[in-house]
């Protein structure tokens, strides 16, 4: 970090046991972002009323070079629980942050229609044919809007392809709806 990190508890007393886990916390950030400019953690214990248990609440302002990265996690009651909170949500949002500089987009699995020609809902399986005339299995599991019972031969289905254990083209998320086969 080009400036040091700066922890701030309220209302709760310092404790060097938490404030070495947030500085660990903080350090491990760096792996997935550099450079981080400024880090600030703020850990406090908001007035509660009697009757309600102690929360604790973390924000973490992160500079980064062009933007701030902003997190904050309200009302838990593990102190420890409300930092993991706060630092994976702040590692997302870097890494987000980080894939947008470099302008990455996500990529989608490709979609193809086929049509069911083999059911077996007793074993729990079936085959779809595309349109190149290949078949792929498929199973209940992979079935997104629709269960085994309620298709039948010859429905048209969306699908994605992709590899399985064995290595062989499967099947996955089948759904059904306004699919139409090539004529």
């Amino acid at each position: 970090m080009k400036t040091p990190l700066q922890i701030t508890f309220r209302d709760i007393e310092h404790s060097d046991a938490l404030e070495a886990h947030i500085r660990e916390k903080a350090e491990k950030l760096e792996t997935v972002f550099e450079p981080i400019m400024s880090c600030r953690v703020v850990v406090e214990m908001p007035h509660q009323h009697k009757h309600q248990g102690r929360f604790f609440n973390v924000r973490i302002d992160i500079g980064v070079p062009g933007s701030e990265i902003v997190v904050n996690r309200d009302r838990h009651e593990d102190i420890y629980v409300a930092l993991r909170d706060a630092f994976d949500a702040a590692r997302r949002q870097l890494d987000d942050y980080s894939r947008r500089l470099r302008r990455e987009t996500k990529v989608h699995d490709t979609e193809y229609i086929g049509e069911v020609v083999r059911l077996y809902p007793d074993e729990g399986y079936g085959f779809i044919r595309r349109t190149d005339g290949d078949e792929l299995y498929f199973n209940a599991d992979n079935l997104v809007n629709v269960t085994l019972t309620q298709l039948d031969e010859g429905d048209a289905v969306k699908f994605i392809e992709d590899r399985s254990i064995a290595d062989s083209l499967q099947a996955k998320r089948v759904s059904v709806g306004q699919h139409h086969l090539p004529e």
